[in-house]
């Protein structure tokens, strides 16, 4: 455990906190409605999020042991995100803010056990991107 995986767990906490007390005051309207950008329900943006703390903890984690990374692309992932928006369009808020807050407990918890050695690693994530 290091020093600064303690500061960043500490920091990425906080943002849970306030991203789950928003969550929490959406009304059953605003869940439903449908974002500018992506075009997806706010229901399936949020469930997004909540869903992505365990796969982005398991690259974090794959990159501080100094393992390569399977080939992934930026096509791949946003073809997994669509299908996923189309998934979970109409997830409920319960459902969802559990997932986020499960997920971010154990992201926070992996990030606070990782050493300032093994957060000063790098890695490539999406292949053919500029880095």
């Amino acid at each position: 455990m290091g020093a600064k995986g303690e500061t960043f767990a500490t920091q990425f906490e906080v943002k849970v906190k306030e991203a789950a007390t928003l969550l929490e005051k959406l009304s059953d309207a605003d869940w439903k409605k449908t974002t500018a950008a992506e075009r997806w329900t706010v229901a399936a943006t949020a469930h997004h999020v909540a869903s992505s703390y365990e796969p982005v903890t398991h690259l974090i984690k794959t990159i501080a042991a100094g393992q390569a990374l399977p080939h992934f692309t930026r096509q791949l992932l946003d073809e997994m995100n669509a299908q996923h928006a189309k998934e979970f369009a109409g997830c409920t808020k319960p459902e969802t803010i559990a997932l986020h807050k499960k997920g971010a407990a154990a992201a926070a918890a992996a990030v606070r056990g990782l050493s300032d050695a093994e957060l000063a690693k790098t890695g490539t994530v999406f292949m053919g991107c500029p880095r």
